[in-house]
């Protein structure tokens, strides 16, 4: 990426709403349930109907459509339109929970597809051993976790830990967690889990993202520093990792544009609490240098800013969280990308932020400093209007298939 790297995060099942416009669907036209949604680096993508939509950049086949060309609006995954219990983006891959196994599709340079190869695949591909018995799943930058029978196995490569010496291209088991896991969370190459109400974290550490007082990085889990219960949730951004503790708030690693939402931009190897978020925080989020958190209804986020990605409509970091625009209340679910963000809410699905690859899904390719509504494909649709080859990654542009300003930017520049 040019001057940017993307945090990736778990991804849980939620209420249902439309995808779409405002409102309920017409009289006759067809209703798209949406169970989930999860950003990735470059692309988003949503479980509505038991199947999976996504859109946005799609080098590498991430969107899973079959093909290698993005989409500024959803496309279906191959052969997932049910069955689908839960999603999770990562950096340029993607993986989905069906009838309790996994399966995982877009880049695969390093094993994160987990199914015994190297190569790219446009197209789900089964991950071996995980047929059955899987509860959970998160995908960090080139590596995966899943949760099973209440242990933990990882692929692909993470920087430390089981994956460290090189890349496993099959699930392997995380040393420790075997038992008592009740969620996972990925960052960018660092993991955490929650075991029996405490944190626990392994990976890369340079920025004290394992939250255990030090700068050492960790091949096993490590106990994070005062969350030895009462934790609720985790997520995982860039270098920075946050959790929900009784009903509040406490972030840990960098914090050079206020990633860490405590007014202050030096970084913290054990956890402080986020200002002004002590209680009722319902879901966590985290980007590459941003984060957001769901609160009694509405969204607030915090961190780096340029690309509109904590979306007050403005480009300034915040150093503390900012309520989003147009999202006070009725919002169910939350998921940060890479610079870009969105939301569940009651009408439909809303995104912010960074768009360049139409990860916005509102048929653009210019970025929001404010939520925008998803633009779903209600059927067949005309792939010259609504399409767009990819970009690659080290923003080379590529023929484009629609009349929107090409998408050769890249977000502005991550600290």
């Amino acid at each position: 990426m040019q001057g940017a790297s993307f945090g990736a995060k778990m991804v849980s099942v939620v209420a249902a709403t439309w995808l779409g416009g405002c409102g309920s669907p017409e009289q006759g036209q067809p209703t798209h349930v949406v169970q989930a949604i999860s950003g990735g680096g470059l692309h988003t993508c949503a479980l509505a109907n038991g199947g999976v939509q996504c859109w946005g950049n799609n080098y590498f086949g991430q969107l899973g459509d079959g093909t290698t060309v993005g989409s500024s609006v959803p496309v279906p995954v191959s052969g997932l339109s049910s069955g689908v219990q839960a999603i999770a983006a990562g950096g340029l891959h993607t993986c989905a929970l069906v009838n309790d196994g996994v399966q995982c599709w877009g880049s695969n340079g390093s094993g994160q597809l987990g199914d015994n190869s190297t190569s790219n695949s446009p197209a789900p591909v089964p991950v071996s051993g995980l047929s059955s018995g899987v509860q959970a799943i998160a995908a960090g930058w080139t590596y995966t976790c899943a949760l099973a029978s209440g242990g933990v196995l990882c692929w692909g490569y993470i920087g430390r830990g089981p994956l460290s010496t090189s890349a496993s291209q099959v699930p392997v088991p995380v040393p420790g967690l075997s038992s008592g896991v009740q969620a996972i969370a990925a960052g960018w190459y660092s993991a955490c889990a929650l075991v029996n109400g405490g944190a626990q974290c392994w990976g890369l550490n340079g920025s004290g993202q394992l939250g255990n007082d030090s700068t050492d990085d960790s091949s096993v889990p490590v106990p994070v520093s005062g969350l030895t219960s009462g934790v609720q949730a985790l997520a995982g951004g860039g270098f920075t990792t946050c959790a929900i503790v009784n009903g509040g708030v406490q972030c840990w690693g960098k914090n050079s544009v206020g990633q860490l939402g405590n007014n202050s931009n030096s970084d913290t190897h054990v956890p402080v609490a986020v200002s002004g978020l002590a209680r009722d925080v319902r879901a966590i989020s985290g980007g590459s240098s941003h984060f957001c958190a769901l609160a009694t209804g509405g969204v607030d986020c915090w961190g780096y800013n340029a690309n509109g990605q904590l979306g007050d409509d403005s480009p300034h970091d915040r150093y503390a969280p900012v309520p989003v625009h147009g999202l006070t209340s009725g919002v169910q679910a939350i998921s940060a990308g890479g610079a870009h963000n969105c939301a569940l809410v009651n009408d439909g699905v809303q995104c912010w932020g960074y768009n360049a690859y139409g990860q916005l899904g509102n048929n653009s390719t210019h970025d929001s400093y404010v939520p925008v509504p998803v633009v779903l494909q209600v059927g067949p649709a005309s792939t010259s209007s609504i399409r767009h080859h990819a970009t690659l990654t080290d923003g080379t542009a590529v023929t484009r298939q629609f009349t929107v300003r090409a998408s050769s930017r890249s977000p502005k520049h991550d600290p």
